[in-house]
């Protein structure tokens, strides 16, 4: 019988139990059964277990949003895709954390001969991710100042990589000097340890007191309002995570008034909210690997079964680069 991940209480990383279950016999019409071989770990995972993002589904669950594999059975309204297929995918509906499932063809993508199952396990989430924050919500150019924080995280090595490729000047938050050193060898242009350096200061030394026109913060608790003292007139706070903790409570007025400052809280479920949004973000992540602007990061490889022991290494917040399963 298949493995799987389950959550039966939310919690901490011991609520994750490596169980057996059973597939059913029919897959449905519009769906796919993918025998996976590679998942990704991402940080939105640890929001899901804990119950810091409320879901749809009723305990038990299985977690997971991302993973890769080869199609096995295939529903009989499915037309785009074959038997054999290698395929991937970083979407809904959660419970990636698994050998073998049915997921529908519609959020499904059928990988590059050139794309292993480890890399897009690895790069499709955080990948389309950089691509509609750089791309879509804010459309980062060349030689602009930009601060992202967690440079050094799997999210911000895909950026620094991807600003390079455009020329725009990022400077990304760390909290070693092994993690900055990390980040400009994949072409952060400027790193700022928070650790022993004044984010605020070193950013107004950077843009000569300007600040800059946006902050990319996945953060969320320990960065928010040092963001807002990096953001330049009329500048543009992307919230997009929050790995130390829910920003705080803010007085509109008082917070953004004075810079006519902008605020977002975008998810990549709403920039690739149709087909149509997830093949043209798909392809121009791929198009970024194939040219070798981007290469993958993994730095952790791990059993499904130690699932609980590779949430506690990414919520230690010591890892940098991509985490992936192997079943």
């Amino acid at each position: 019988m298949p493995k799987k991940i389950v959550i039966t209480k939310l919690g901490g990383p011991e609520v994750l139990r490596y169980v057996e279950y059973k597939m059913p016999k029919i897959i449905a019409d519009n769906e796919v059964r993918i025998k996976q071989t590679s998942i990704g770990l991402n940080y939105i995972d640890t929001y899901h277990r804990s119950g810091i993002y409320p879901l749809p589904k009723e305990l038990p669950f299985c977690p997971g949003l991302e993973a890769s594999g080869e199609v096995i059975g295939i529903g009989k309204n499915v037309n785009e895709f074959n038997i054999g297929d290698r395929v991937c995918y970083a979407t809904i509906p959660i419970g990636a954390y698994c050998e073998i499932r049915d997921f529908p063809s519609s959020g499904l993508i059928k990988l590059p001969d050139n794309i292993s199952n480890d890399t897009a396990a690895s790069i499709l989430l955080q990948g389309m991710t950089v691509e509609y924050l750089f791309e879509r919500l804010y459309k980062i150019k060349k030689n602009e100042y930009i601060l992202f924080h967690a440079a050094a995280g799997g999210v911000g090595l895909i950026a620094s990589q991807w600003a390079k490729s455009i020329g725009c000047k990022m400077i990304g938050t760390v909290g070693t000097n092994e993690k900055a050193e990390l980040a400009e060898k994949n072409g952060c242009t400027f790193t700022i340890n928070y650790k022993t350096e004044n984010v605020v200061e070193k950013i107004k030394e950077i843009t000569n007191g300007k600040g800059v026109p946006v902050v990319y913060d996945g953060v969320g608790h320990d960065t928010f309002n040092i963001s807002l003292e990096c953001l330049s007139l009329r500048g543009l706070m992307v919230s997009f995570g929050q790995s130390s903790g829910m920003v705080p409570k803010v007085d509109l007025h008082k917070t953004f008034n004075p810079k006519s400052l902008y605020y977002t809280r975008p998810t990549l479920m709403h920039y690739n909210s149709n087909r149509e949004e997830l093949i043209k973000s798909s392809n121009t992540l791929f198009n970024k690997l194939n040219n070798g602007n981007i290469k993958e990061n993994i730095t952790n490889i791990f059993d499904l079964k130690d699932a609980s022991l590779a949430h506690t290494e990414l919520q230690s917040r010591s890892t940098t680069g991509s985490i992936i399963f192997k079943t």
